[in-house]
């Protein structure tokens, strides 16, 4: 086998400080545990986030991620453990005096004042002077560029304007942490990929923290710097989007992110590189297929594992590819358009249909393969990760 251990990582090396072991975290989680009664909503999390980043918490609901946010806004106490900010245990500090801000995914603007006067009532509570907060409203102003609407009131706005406004004013006492709460929820599909660019761009030109609590995974893959993947108050795994899409540690995080097809098959032998584990496993069908691992795991020789594969990296095709392994014969049952590409659904046993992707480089009539046909799935030998749990 010639299939080598790949690092997933599309940070750049110029800012991973959690790759640096004499890096300081800003945020440190060290044991929190937050029980309501007998639900333990967070279990034992510890957890570092350093300056600069763009940190995703992602999972479904009532996995925790809120509950960690509001713990670290001052928002909700703590059961056991406690939180560093900048080195200091910020664990029993009152939510006003932390050098932390929230946006809601409601905007919470006030619906009387207009756009300068939201912005600007946080340093207006603080006893600013009037010179100081219109400095200060008018270069946010003009980040989020909202220049012509300075005068207008909230129902004036569109959805867009009211989470710029509330990003604006959540800005405006320049809090070392940013804490976005499902920020773009409110917005339709093309503003919400829009503002996705203008928030990481937005972060980028402050030099700030900022943490996201979502649950799009599209969302989480495009902002963050890293992601933590969670599941009933626990993180599964804390990783780049690059390296939570491409080598999840398990099936939950594999099927959380992104579509993904998953085929037994049972391990015949195994080689091991410096960092991952090459194998060679067989399917219910005798089919031979490689697969990776990301690290060197307890997988061995005879054990039933279970085949990843991202649909994208499955080719689709009418005739048998060439080699003895890495392909499988079934009939399209179904097949789902979206325009730029099309998904095929490939009956390859009794009970198995396999999902797998194509570029519509053609015209609709043009298409090469359509319902009933029989085609052959194939994928290159790095293209499938073993994964035991």
């Amino acid at each position: 086998m010639t299939t080598a251990a790949k690092s997933y990582d599309s940070v750049s090396s110029e800012f991973s400080p959690w790759t640096d072991s004499n890096a300081t975290p800003l945020i440190q989680f060290q044991n929190v545990t937050k029980r309501y009664g007998d639900f333990v909503a967070i279990d034992n999390l510890s957890l570092d986030i350093y300056e600069r980043e763009f940190f995703a918490l992602l999972g479904p609901s009532g996995c925790g991620k809120t509950t960690m946010m509001r713990l670290l806004a001052g928002f909700e106490g703590l059961t056991e453990g406690r939180i560093l900010l900048g080195g200091k245990d910020i664990s029993h500090i009152p939510p006003n005096q932390r050098p932390v801000n929230m946006m809601f995914q409601s905007y919470a603007l006030f619906p009387h004042m207009n756009v300068e006067q939201n912005i600007g009532f946080g340093l207006k509570q603080e006893g600013k002077s009037k010179a100081e907060i219109k400095d200060r409203v008018e270069e946010l102003i003009q980040l989020v560029q909202l220049q012509q609407f300075t005068k207008r009131k909230p129902e004036q706005l569109s959805g867009g304007q009211r989470q710029r406004v509330a990003l604006a004013r959540s800005l405006a006492k320049k809090p070392k942490l940013l804490l976005l709460d499902e920020p773009l929820g409110a917005l339709d599909k093309k503003l919400r990929e829009q503002t996705q660019f203008e928030l990481m761009n937005l972060q980028e030109q402050l030099g700030m923290t900022f943490m996201i609590v979502t649950h799009d995974q599209e969302e989480a893959m495009t902002v963050a710097s890293r992601i933590a993947v969670m599941s009933k108050g626990e993180l599964v795994q804390v990783d780049t989007p690059a390296q939570i899409y491409e080598a999840p540690k398990s099936r939950y995080v594999a099927d959380f992110i992104g579509n993904v097809n998953f085929i037994g098959a049972t391990v015949d032998s195994i080689a091991i590189n410096k960092d991952a584990q090459e194998i060679e496993a067989t399917l219910s069908n005798n089919t031979l297929v490689n697969a990776t691992t990301t690290e060197i795991t307890e997988i061995k020789q005879g054990d039933s594992i279970w085949l990843s594969l991202r649909p994208e990296k499955i080719a689709v095709d009418k005739a048998e590819p060439e080699g003895d392994r890495n392909k499988l014969k079934g009939t399209v049952i179904d097949i789902g358009y979206v325009g730029n590409v099309s998904t095929y659904h490939v009956q390859i046993a009794e009970d198995v249909i396999v999902k797998a992707q194509r570029v519509n480089r053609n015209r609709l009539r043009n298409r090469q393969i359509t319902w009933d046909d029989e085609v052959w799935l194939h994928w290159n030998e790095d293209a499938a990760l073993a994964l035991d749990k």
